[in-house]
């Protein structure tokens, strides 16, 4: 009597053992574990993360972009992805600037940044939420400061999106494939 229990306990471990066995071979095989992206640094020399973004970046001033260098992408990078926004605005987050498949050999944006569909190098720009290409310096409202958030993506493959995507589809055309993350944070108040 003792062997049958033992026989039958064994027999119904067993499909729970193959099936285990089969979960962690399957996760070794097609990585069903995601991985997190990869942090680098990305910077300005117009202000410190955290501090102030200045005048001359913003509607107040000449609203030209701001310079932006970047070190350390991830291997395996082939293109970038740039989005500014404030998560601050009244209504919900402001999107200021979408530039899209930069190449993968790309590690600044000069100040004053063109404003155009595409730039030199073939990177793309989106539709900011002034309704414009390119940048849009911040604006907010008067009040307490607003936070300005430039989120750089290293991806796999470019996006291969047209110019004058919007955030959304930018951001739906990178799933899947961001290798790595960067992102300077500036106020600004009025």
């Amino acid at each position: 009597m003792n062997c049958a229990k033992a026989l039958s306990a064994q027999l119904l471990a067993l499909p729970l053992a193959i099936l285990c066995g089969a979960l962690i071979h399957a996760s070794a095989v097609f990585g069903a574990e995601p991985k997190t992206p990869q942090k680098f640094a990305l910077t300005s020399t117009a202000f410190q993360a955290g501090a102030d973004v200045p005048r001359k970046y913003t509607c107040d001033g000449e609203d030209v972009s701001p310079p932006l260098r970047w070190q350390n992408a991830p291997a395996g990078t082939q293109a970038f992805a740039l989005i500014v926004d404030d998560p601050d605005a009244p209504g919900g987050p402001w999107v200021h600037w979408v530039i899209y498949d930069l190449p993968a050999t790309t590690t600044e944006l000069a100040e004053a940044s063109v404003k155009t569909d595409t730039l030199a190098n073939g990177a793309k720009q989106g539709t900011n939420d002034f309704r414009n290409v390119g940048y849009g310096g911040p604006c907010p409202p008067p009040g307490p400061a607003h936070r300005y958030y430039f989120k750089l993506y290293a991806l796999d493959a470019p996006t291969h999106l047209k110019p004058r995507a919007t955030k959304q589809q930018v951001l739906d055309a990178l799933k899947g494939h961001v290798l790595g993350e960067a992102e300077l944070m500036g106020h600004r108040k009025r």
